[in-house]
């Protein structure tokens, strides 16, 4: 398969290793079969060296004349070096670490890209320059975007690339950091706006794994892959027309569970949906549940000691056998201390009290002070608080957010 002209798809080739042919062993890249669209890249400077992809960089548009030229000077070049050798030694081997490549441009023309380890730069007729193969990182800054249904948000991204050709990334694109940043913020500008608000809140994952498909689509002839796109949500800027109901934020990353993200998704729509059917409800049943909260037992509380004395007055075994989880609070005060609590739902008629219980708890809810007790009193829901991040879970989430039950249980009491 041939890497430019008309071909039926790229195929990443391995690095070659100190000059010598691609093989089939490890290199940077296996093959990658994704992109088997028909591509067709006459136009670039690289257009007489067909055969790259197998190491051959024979430029057929070299006449006879420029070929004996190019040889009787390369010749005396060598002849000279080889003459001042030690001393000449010092200023043409030069020495490439793993992750480099030197790509060598000898008379004007294009060769084989050298490394690792010692190599060979003749002086006066070698240009080079250094090509690092390690994964680089940028941000989109965050933008304004119109949705497809008329709202506005501020989205960035974060990004992941890699050189997987030093040969291109020279020859193809003279700035590839700056060609690689707009074609990112062209390509989200373009895709978003194809999208509505709640498929950019809820779909982010998804649109960023078609985003980096569509980058690597344009940025694949410069010699560059692009391993990771994540699109960051700053903010809703303007809702969408047809009086939507308000947006759903999604959780922000929690540390150490960055890959439970489409999982945590799929259970946050699942929550959302139950929410939704109950705002759905006749306008009696929201007078209720208004009046329901005015009338909550631990309104009175303003501290988190005396809703532990509240909540162990109201636990029992039905209570016990509906939640069945364990919980670690780390609670936040207004001057910055952090205190641990424990809610044990799991035997007997259950307990809860300051500190933390030997063994490892089922969920661990971070949050303050002020959050907690609104919590509990009923005036903020543990969802609303997990979607605007002033709840922070680690461990399962649905188990989380069965602390609803006990809620419930204390309204009714």
């Amino acid at each position: 398969m041939t890497m430019f002209g008309k071909s039926p798809g790229y195929e990443y080739q391995c690095l070659s290793q100190k000059d010598q042919l691609y093989s089939d062993t490890p290199g940077l890249f296996s093959s990658y079969a994704q992109f088997t669209h028909n591509h067709d890249q006459r136009g670039h400077s690289f257009d007489y060296v067909p055969k790259v992809s197998q190491n051959d960089f024979t430029d057929k548009s070299q006449g006879l004349l420029s070929w004996i030229c190019n040889l009787i000077v390369t010749f005396l070049v060598f002849l000279v070096t080889f003459i001042t050798c030690p001393i000449s030694g010092w200023f043409v081997l030069k020495v490439v670490p793993n992750y480099e490549r030197i790509v060598v441009f000898r008379l004007g023309r294009i060769r084989p890209p050298k490394g690792p380890g010692v190599v060979l730069v003749l002086p006066l007729i070698d240009q080079w320059q250094k090509v690092d193969l390690r994964t680089r990182a940028f941000n989109v800054p965050p933008c304004k975007v119109t949705t497809k249904d008329g709202g506005l948000v501020s989205v960035g991204a974060d990004i992941q690339f890699r050189i997987w050709s030093p040969v291109m990334s020279v020859v193809a694109v003279q700035d590839l950091n700056a060609s690689t940043r707009l074609t990112a913020h062209n390509a989200m500008m373009q895709n978003l706006s194809k999208k509505t608000l709640r498929e950019i809140q809820t779909e982010r994952i998804k649109l960023g794994e078609h985003l980096g498909m569509d980058m690597n689509e344009m940025t694949k002839p410069w010699g560059l892959e692009v391993d990771r796109v994540e699109l960051i949500l700053e903010g809703v800027l303007r809702e969408p027309d047809g009086g939507h109901s308000g947006p759903l934020i999604m959780p922000p990353s929690v540390p150490g569970l960055e890959g439970l993200t489409g999982p945590i998704q799929q259970l946050a729509m699942h929550f959302l949906s139950q929410s939704q059917s109950q705002t759905a409800a006749p306008q009696c049943s929201q007078v209720s549940f208004a009046d329901e909260l005015r009338s909550v037992s631990a309104a009175s509380v303003s501290s988190v000691d005396g809703l532990m004395d509240v909540v162990r007055s109201v636990l029992s075994e039905e209570l016990v056998h509906q939640v069945g989880a364990c919980y670690h609070f780390q609670i936040t005060t207004d001057s910055g201390q952090t205190n641990n609590y424990y809610m044990d739902l799991t035997q007997g008629r259950g307990a809860c009290g300051a500190g933390v219980l030997p063994g490892e708890p089922d969920v661990s809810l971070c949050m303050s002070e002020q959050d907690l007790l609104a919590m509990f009193q009923g005036v903020l829901r543990p969802f609303a608080a997990y979607s605007s991040g002033r709840l922070r879970v680690q461990g399962d989430l649905n188990t989380a957010m069965k602390l609803e039950t006990l809620i419930k249980h204390l309204k009714t009491t």
